[in-house]
């Protein structure tokens, strides 16, 4: 029985019109709610945080079928190379099967 696929992108950003830590986190809060909305997922700034126009950003989804997740990663990725606030300097994409039977986590008795 397959467990189902994990992807993940990430993306490294320049945001060139940024000039503060706070005209940073507008933006980034505004992305990551953006692809939190529209493409069901976890994404989070993770590296570069005290930078004023640089991050990395990563989004990672979960799903049953590789082919459907592969387009869903596709459409995160378009959408951090379509908004104009940013520039994608480097971008990291992993699909990957989820080994195993998930493991119980229910009390022990």
């Amino acid at each position: 029985m397959g467990a189902g696929y994990v992807g993940t992108v990430s993306a490294d950003i320049h945001l060139p019109t940024s000039g503060s830590l706070k005209d940073k986190r507008r933006e980034l809060r505004r992305l990551v709610a953006r692809l939190r909305n529209h493409h069901h997922c976890a994404a989070a700034e993770v590296d570069y945080q005290d930078l004023w126009q640089r991050a990395q950003v990563t989004v990672a989804l979960v799903g049953s079928d590789a082919s459907e997740l592969g387009a869903r990663l596709e459409a995160v990725s378009r959408a951090f190379h379509t908004d104009a606030a940013f520039v994608v300097v480097d971008e990291l994409r992993d699909l990957r099967p989820v080994a195993g039977e998930p493991p119980y986590l229910g009390a022990s008795a």
